[in-house]
């Protein structure tokens, strides 16, 4: 089986800290990927990002993966509609194009949470189906071994980022199969009546911040937060998330460009960040 970053990040209890792919095409993919020996996981986007769900992640994937050993897992945000409905064709396309995970948005109650394990699981854990020729060639390993292994090595994660959400976290945490409460504290923050952070969250929303991640905790579940730099991550690092993601490929372009052209024109570095 090929390398999966992620849950040796995992098993090493260590931060496993990653980048959001908004941008479509393999080789933006294949770029942000190969870009740090410290990546453990890459998230491609299919939700407000520019890559479509197939086949457009299935190409990523297997540019991700084809770095070899040194590939971070590579991990699909599905669409999902609305307050997640119909998930369930989209998870089996991210698992079936070889996804090692999947993360799925605003999910609000444990009824959610379960249906989305069983559509990620193969049975008797689940409902997945299988078919897919390509899968199994993505992970190298054959068929048989797949269908063997995928129960215990795709990662499932979801997005705590509504206010029923918040409302039901002990409760989704305790949902069997679930690997990973996920915080998006934009969606949070404007769900909850609050700006988006700027960078960082109103101190209200900080407060519910710190509550999904005991409720995580509790429940021996990992919890990760989407992050927009290095400094705001390792203060995440700090206060024991799991998943942290530092930075995103337009966010870290931008970025880059504007403090370059500040500092060649004599000015100060260190341009606001662009914020995804």
């Amino acid at each position: 089986m090929t390398t999966h970053a992620l849950l040796q990040a995992f098993k090493a209890s260590k931060p496993a800290f990653g980048a959001w792919i908004t941008l479509p095409g393999v080789l933006n993919a294949r770029a942000v990927a190969q870009a740090s020996p410290h990546l453990s996981w890459v998230m491609i986007d299919c939700e407000h990002g520019l890559t479509s769900l197939q086949p457009g992640a299935a190409e990523s994937i297997q540019a991700i993966t084809g770095l070899g050993p040194s590939a971070p897992s590579a991990l699909v945000r599905i669409p999902a509609t609305g307050l997640s409905d119909s998930t369930s064709w989209q998870i089996k396309y991210a698992l079936d194009a070889g996804a090692r995970g999947v993360l799925v948005p605003m999910v609000s109650n444990a009824e959610k949470a379960r249906e989305i394990v069983a559509d990620s699981r193969f049975p008797p854990g689940g409902r997945r189906g299988f078919g897919s020729p390509f899968t199994h060639g993505v992970w190298s390993i054959n068929a048989a071994e797949y269908i063997k292994s995928a129960n215990d090595n795709v990662v499932i994660m979801i997005q705590i980022e509504t206010k029923e959400g918040v409302q039901n976290v002990d409760a989704i945490a305790a949902v069997d199969g679930i690997d990973c409460l996920f915080i998006g504290p934009y969606d949070l923050s404007l769900c909850l009546g609050y700006p988006p952070p700027s960078p960082d969250p109103h101190p209200d929303v900080e407060i519910v911040i710190q509550n999904i991640l005991k409720a995580a905790h509790k429940e021996g579940k990992k919890c990760a937060i989407y992050c927009t730099s290095g400094k705001q991550s390792l203060k995440r690092a700090e206060e024991g998330f799991d998943i942290i993601n530092v930075t995103s490929d337009i966010g870290a372009m931008t970025e880059s460009v504007a403090a370059n052209l500040t500092a060649a024109v004599g000015g100060e570095s260190g341009a606001a960040a662009f914020r995804y």
